[in-house]
């Protein structure tokens, strides 16, 4: 037997006993939430990697009632901040206050000093608010006056934003929605899952009491555990010809790809990629990614780094539709 194939039984068996919080962390969110498994298991991969999540869906789909009790589960600070046209950079990460007894400034802390942030509405305040946010995601640092403050671990942005109702937001630029790991679609729940939330639900002050399930060292652990999982040489290669596909797709027999692209995934999504399809082997409690971990993850890191032309948008071809086409025609190892 080689040294790889017991390294491999070993990191298995890690693998399998750090990994069973998540089975943990379903069970206890199934008290609350019905159905919507492929948000909270995105989510899951944000927390294991460290991505922020971006969901777009109507509301009422139970978007900031799964983040919020993600955060019940996990023993976390959460905060939720309703992004609304008149918020304040200020409102957000803290400003300094004078003291007139003392003669001098404090520092008064915002809701961005929490361990899961629930952006709710990102679209609805103006750049400046969104731009303090973003820098709070990529550096984990805010700077209040001359003051900079470390960001404690976990920190993690989940926003929301809703599709319809287009009057009076502002969109995030393209720069700073390619800052979230997965941007996910938020879809109606099934009937079956519809009429079990209505006899759940419809009862006035009904109330489910959430569990701690796991604490923050176990997270971190866990995260450092993700970066262990092995992944094949060609599996890297299928992720790379993945994005490339969306930057030269004449190389990958995609002609017609040609006129619908503006601008093809950065290599950021290279990174996400990688690190969300070993998250989801994490998650099936596997010690290697399958080509399949990366198709399961690939829409929802690259939809929102793809740049449809104007014709693609005269055609009414989508982000997504690329997305499907590449994902169709890139040989799969």
């Amino acid at each position: 037997m080689s040294e790889q194939t017991i390294d491999m039984e070993v990191l298995q068996k890690k693998i399998e006993s750090s990994s069973t919080f998540i089975d943990d962390i379903r069970v206890e969110l199934d008290k609350v939430i019905i159905g919507q498994h492929y948000m909270i298991d995105r989510l899951l991969i944000g927390l294991l990697t460290n991505g922020h999540v971006l969901l777009e869906g109507v509301p009422g789909l139970a978007k900031t009632l799964t983040v919020s009790s993600l955060a019940k589960v996990i023993d976390t600070d959460f905060q939720r901040i309703q992004f609304t046209p008149d918020l304040l950079p200020a409102d957000l990460i803290g400003t300094l206050i004078y003291n007139q007894k003392e003669g001098d400034f404090f520092v008064k802390q915002g809701p961005i000093f929490a361990n899961i942030i629930l952006a709710d509405e990102i679209n609805r305040s103006p750049a400046k608010v969104q731009s303090a946010l973003l820098e709070a995601m990529q550096e984990k640092q805010v700077t209040i006056g001359e003051e900079t403050f470390k960001l404690d671990e976990p920190f993690l942005v989940l926003a929301t934003q809703n599709p319809v109702e287009q009057e009076g937001t502002y969109p995030l630029p393209e720069a700073q929605v390619d800052r979230f790991m997965l941007k996910l679609k938020i879809g109606y729940p099934t009937e079956n899952e519809e009429l079990e939330i209505m006899r759940r639900m419809a009862k006035t002050g009904s109330k489910v009491e959430l569990s701690k399930v796991v604490d923050v060292s176990t997270i971190l652990k866990a995260r450092e555990t993700v970066n262990e999982i092995y992944i094949d040489e060609k599996v890297e290669k299928y992720i790379v010809d993945l994005v490339f596909a969306t930057r030269k797709p004449k190389n990958y027999g995609l002609d017609d790809l040609v006129d619908l692209i503006s601008f093809g995934a950065s290599p950021r999504a290279t990174i996400n990629l990688n690190l969300a399809a070993r998250a989801h082997a994490f998650m099936e409690h596997r010690a290697y990614v399958t080509p399949e971990d990366v198709r399961t993850i690939a829409m929802d890191v690259l939809r929102h780094r793809i740049i449809p032309t104007f014709e693609a948008e005269a055609e009414d071809i989508s982000a997504e539709d690329i997305v499907e086409k590449i994902m169709q025609n890139v040989l799969v190892p």
